[in-house]
């Protein structure tokens, strides 16, 4: 039998990516089951308005928590470098400190969320008035899982440092029957409608964050750590500025986010609900292949805390493969099932003959971001924050500069699902090439 180092190397990466891997798209792949679930249930209350609502309330809170992203993402980075470094009170410290920048996030949320709910809407061009105000009564109710939200950010993120994606797919699966049993419950028990929706959602919020401190207390038992340390100012200065590059970044896909959903709505209540219920696929396959970056931030970060740069370039080229193959994968199913999931999700014969019109582009979507997704997981676990905003800066850049060039063309929604392929694309292009650039730069050292 062969004794090749790169052959053991690729086996063991091929386990441990497996290991993290497998529980996170589990975990990843019914997240998007809180939108589902909700664009199904409202799909079939008879009015395409329920669903456009769902679209805008979905995209401001996900535009909102996305600048928030930081409090998962950095801590992830820093508590695998920990790990792979063996130092069991930086990584406790690691917790506290997203835990604690969470619950003050949240709170400054919760205090300016009844003055930015309907200025945003109304930058969003949220349809027509109905459509606006059943929104907001969504945007009214849900806010308040705001703490409970961003603390499982924190805890996802540091459960993944740790090596361990099975406690955020607990946590996971269990917003998501929360969610679906109260939902159901209320909507079509009670009658609550868009109320019942907010209610389950904010429920299953607060359930799933609960259980994931049970189990970082329980099961992980991390070292306390003093108020006076989390906050001590060179440390909080230091944590900011590593995680300044993603908030500025998660800026730019807000700005794309927002201008999607904006774009969409101008051109009609039919086209906004198409546009969500395409872009569920879009979820699903970015969502599936989080649990891949997942593998990359908790793998990748672990063996560059520990030195070792070789293991590091064998998982990104590893981990790239995996995702291509994927991309093959999901483009097949949606291209010769898509009209299938847009029956599931909505009865409204309109909508559906919309959403089929555009399947294309998101059957394109996969093989157009499958390295943006993979990719962000290797830079997130070697915290390479400046490489991450200069790929989203770019991107950014293509994506309005694309959609500006098909309107002033007449395409319409076709051109703004082809600023959409086109930003994802250069993304994952960018961060490839700034990976292989900061790669190569430790080799010689």
């Amino acid at each position: 039998m062969s004794d090749h180092p790169l052959k053991h190397t690729a086996i063991k990466h091929t386990r441990e990516i497996l290991q993290i891997a497998l529980p996170a798209i589990v975990s990843n792949i019914t997240t998007p089951l809180l939108g589902l679930v909700d664009t199904a249930i409202t799909g079939h209350l008879g009015s395409a308005a329920y669903i456009g609502a769902i679209a805008l309330g979905g995209t401001l809170f996900s535009t909102l928590y996305m600048l928030f992203g930081f409090l998962r993402m950095g801590t992830s980075g820093l508590t695998a470098q920990a790990y792979g470094a063996r130092k069991p009170r930086a990584q406790a410290t690691a917790l506290w400190r997203a835990l604690a920048v969470g619950l003050v996030a949240a709170a400054a949320v919760l205090a300016v969320s009844p003055a930015i709910s309907g200025p945003v809407l109304e930058i969003m061009d949220g349809g027509d008035a109905f459509t606006r105000e059943l929104a907001g009564r969504y945007f009214r109710i849900a806010i308040w899982g705001a703490p409970a939200v961003l603390a499982s950010f924190g805890l996802s993120g540091w459960f993944l440092g740790m090596q361990n994606s099975r406690a955020p797919m607990w946590m996971a699966l269990t917003t998501n029957v929360v969610n679906i049993a109260v939902s159901v419950g209320l909507v079509y028990g009670a009658g609550l409608k868009i109320e019942g929706v907010a209610t389950g959602t904010l429920t299953a919020q607060w359930a799933g964050a609960l259980l994931g401190l049970a189990i970082a207390l329980r099961r992980f038992r991390p070292e306390r750590v003093a108020l006076r340390e989390i906050f001590e100012f060179r440390s909080l200065k230091a944590y900011f500025s590593l995680n300044f590059d993603i908030f500025l970044r998660t800026c730019c896909l807000v700005a794309v986010t927002l201008w999607f959903t904006h774009a969409g709505a101008r051109s009609g209540v039919e086209i906004l609900a198409a546009n969500a219920l395409l872009l569920q696929l879009f979820f699903l396959f970015s969502y599936f292949m989080d649990g891949f970056a997942f593998a990359g931030e908790a793998v990748g970060g672990k063996y560059h805390g520990a030195g070792d740069p070789a293991r590091v370039r064998s998982l990104m080229h590893e981990l790239m493969l995996t995702g291509f193959v994927c991309a093959l994968i999901f483009g097949a199913v949606y291209a010769f099932g898509g009209e299938f999931i847009f029956g599931i999700l909505s009865d409204d014969a309109e909508v559906r003959a919309v959403a089929s019109a555009y399947l294309w582009w998101a059957v394109a979507l996969p093989l157009c971001g499958f390295a943006a997704f993979v990719l962000d997981g290797m830079m997130i676990g070697m915290t390479l924050t400046r490489g991450m905003l200069k790929a989203l800066g770019a991107a950014t850049a293509v994506y309005f500069a694309a959609y500006f060039a098909s309107r002033f063309a007449g395409l319409g929604n076709h051109g703004l699902w082809l600023a959409f392929d086109a930003y994802l694309a250069v993304r994952g292009g960018v961060q490839y090439l700034l990976l292989k650039r900061s790669m190569r730069a430790v080799s010689t050292v």
